[in-house]
């Protein structure tokens, strides 16, 4: 019964945890201005009751106690990651759990005040204090030669080292600098949309967007947020998205980046969504999803040619009047100071910046009394401009507010698995560009349904995308990809 009463009392603390992941959806979405203290206060008490949960000596017990020859690679998988949480859990005083739950929501909200404010002062000691305790929880976990920041990083990419993923990410970045110079040097001017793109227009127009790529309504719901984002998984998976009235493509372009998630957690395979086995494999893999949902297939010129009468029909003239020019608006290449309206190629530049940014962070070779300017020098060595103010700088993300150090490198990482696997299903499904050019997607999503989405945790990352495309990944298929595209698109 060992493995019986393991499983039983994992996925109570994994229902509870996802009662934790509403408080924060709700904070973020539903919650009135003044509830953040008491939010704090909600996060600290259920922060306590799992670490209690997660580090219950019984754990141990239970799993000496199984035969894991008898077990079949889901159970064996479970076993292995309620271990792992266990190790990971068992390191950390409780009194720091706590206050990091306790922290995170309560920097929610100075974060957001700071950003609507401009001013890095109002945010800077909350985040030095988040940086405190991120690094004395690294310290709990770290192990052997690995350094603060991998202990980090194992949260979200898990058995990938910071040295690796540097490694990778300096070489497409090599490939992203030259690419980049030879656009600037083209010398074709950017093709922008003119016209109505109020809230509501918006927003009525965003509804239509996620059932093109098979999201379940009966399973989710889309709301507004500050910084969009997904939540919950199988029968209960949310999107939020945000409005622009300047850039309609940066709601219809988040709602598909994070249908590109929901779709996913809807997917994986639903026997039991609250055992270990059954959840995302890694957050590089999350951003493979949401990035070819919103790239590969959203930004393709396929899909483009699909998109415009919509658009049109939707918003009435909206300054371009054939596909072609409509296909350049969504895909300008410039140095933008926003990261989620950013072009593909500078995308992954604001995502390295970040990466070298918030390791010196949590290292000691950077302050955040120095962050700001650090910030705004590397900005405009990287994309040659100023920046204006700091909502459009080193305030513009959420995610060190909440302490999430370790995830912005996933993001590149997710970018080159979609490539993978793009070039894979390229191979793979008959006419697929013609499928997605008449907005028929179901061919390529069961693809990743069969590949990808099935496999929840039972694979490790890399295995799992290896497994899928057939060979080990590397950054070259992300390469190809954008320069055949922005190649054909600036003549370079």
């Amino acid at each position: 019964m060992s493995y019986e009463n393991l499983l039983a009392y994992v996925k109570k603390t994994t229902a509870l945890d996802q009662v934790s992941g509403l408080l924060g959806w709700d904070q973020e979405t539903q919650m009135p201005v003044k509830g953040g203290v008491q939010r704090a206060e909600h996060m600290g008490a259920m922060e306590s009751v799992l670490h209690a949960r997660r580090t219950d000596k019984r754990i141990p017990e239970w799993i000496a106690a199984i035969d894991q020859s008898g077990l079949n690679a889901v159970e064996k998988r479970n076993v292995a990651e309620a271990q792992k949480d266990y190790d990971n859990a068992a390191k950390i005083p409780s009194d720091l759990a706590e206050a990091l739950a306790r922290l995170s929501a309560q920097s929610q909200g100075i974060w957001a005040k700071a950003r609507k404010a401009g001013d890095f002062k109002e945010f800077a000691p909350t985040l030095a204090k988040m940086i405190d305790l991120k690094r004395e929880e690294a310290a709990a976990r770290q192990t052997g030669n690995a350094s603060l920041y991998d202990a980090l990083m194992d949260d979200y990419e898990p058995g990938m080292a910071s040295g690796d993923m540097a490694d990778l990410l300096a070489k497409l970045r090599v490939g992203l600098t030259d690419l980049r110079s030879r656009i600037a040097a083209s010398g074709r001017p950017e093709i922008k949309l003119h016209g109505d793109f109020n809230e509501a227009l918006q927003m009525e127009f965003a509804r239509t967007l996620p059932q093109m790529f098979n999201y379940d309504w009966d399973a989710g719901r889309m709301d507004i947020a500050v910084h969009p984002f997904c939540s919950g998984n199988g029968g209960d998976s949310r999107i939020t998205t945000r409005v622009s009235v300047n850039n309609p493509f940066d709601c219809i372009y988040s709602v598909i980046h994070e249908v590109g998630h929901a779709v996913y957690e809807q997917n994986i395979t639903d026997a039991d969504t609250l055992a270990p086995a059954h959840k995302y494999a890694s957050m590089g893999v999350h951003e493979s999803q949401s990035r070819m949902f919103e790239n590969q297939i959203g930004r393709s010129r396929a899909f483009c040619g699909y998109l415009f009468p919509k658009m049109q029909a939707a918003f009435g003239d909206i300054g371009v009047d054939n596909p072609d020019d409509f296909y350049a608006a969504v895909n300008n290449v410039h140095s933008g100071y926003i990261r989620t309206e950013s072009d593909e190629i500078h995308y992954n530049l604001h995502v390295m910046m970040r990466f070298d940014l918030e390791r010196a962070l949590i290292s000691g070779d950077l302050s955040v009394n120095d962050l700001e300017a650090a910030w705004n020098d590397r900005f405009k060595a990287d994309f040659g401009v100023e920046v204006d103010t700091p909502a459009n700088g080193v305030l513009q993300d959420v995610h060190w507010s909440v302490g999430l150090f370790g995830y912005f490198p996933t993001y590149s990482l997710g970018n080159i698995f979609a490539a993978e696997l793009f070039a894979k299903m390229q191979d793979t499904i008959p006419d697929l560009n013609g499928k997605i050019a008449a907005g028929a997607l179901d061919d390529p999503i069961n693809w990743l349904h069969k590949n990808v989405h099935t496999h929840g945790r039972v694979l490790p990352p890399a295995e799992l995308i290896a497994t899928a495309t057939g060979h080990a990944t590397s950054e070259t298929a992300l390469l190809t990809y954008l320069n055949t595209k922005f190649g054909d698109l600036y003549g370079v």
